[in-house]
């Protein structure tokens, strides 16, 4: 299973497991959502899309590297702005998006894209990538973890 660690870039895995919920939440094709999954999955799913964002202008501003591909390349360890409450805010805000879409979908099983995607996730990124920066960062990056949980 090493074969998939730091392969598939994030935004691709969210997509994949959103296209599987929604295949999977209109398996009967007469499922509709209620009109108060439609007002509240919105805005869930922007929310962790602002996460994301917020993570990616961070990583920005500091002038590292965003390519989850390539931890290795990183610059500079970043642990200000969304980063001082959640070591992989993109990844959060990712999972929060997937939360978001499936309360819109209408059948309650695509509820299980979110926990899918975060086990991924963390097997197959973020343990690759605490490694990687752990060997580049030693000591800055332990301290760094035990003031920032890896989720939140």
């Amino acid at each position: 299973m090493s074969a998939l660690q730091l392969k598939l870039p994030p935004p691709v895995v969210a997509a994949l497991v959103a296209l599987a919920m929604w295949h999977l939440a209109y398996l009967p094709p007469e499922a509709q959502s209620t009109p108060l999954q439609l007002a509240i999955g919105g805005p869930i799913a922007l929310a962790g899309g602002l996460i994301s964002a917020s993570g990616i202008l961070t990583f920005w501003l500091a002038r590292t590297t965003i390519n989850p591909m390539h931890p290795e390349r990183t610059s500079s360890l970043v642990t200000t702005g969304v980063f001082r409450l959640s070591r992989n805010p993109m990844y959060l805000g990712l999972v929060i998006t997937l939360a978001g879409w499936a309360v819109h979908l209408p059948l309650s099983a695509a509820v299980l894209g979110p926990p899918v995607f975060a086990l991924y996730i963390h097997h197959f990124q973020i343990l690759p990538e605490e490694r990687i920066l752990a060997s580049v960062f030693g000591v800055e990056y332990e301290n760094y973890k035990t003031k920032a949980r890896r989720w939140l």
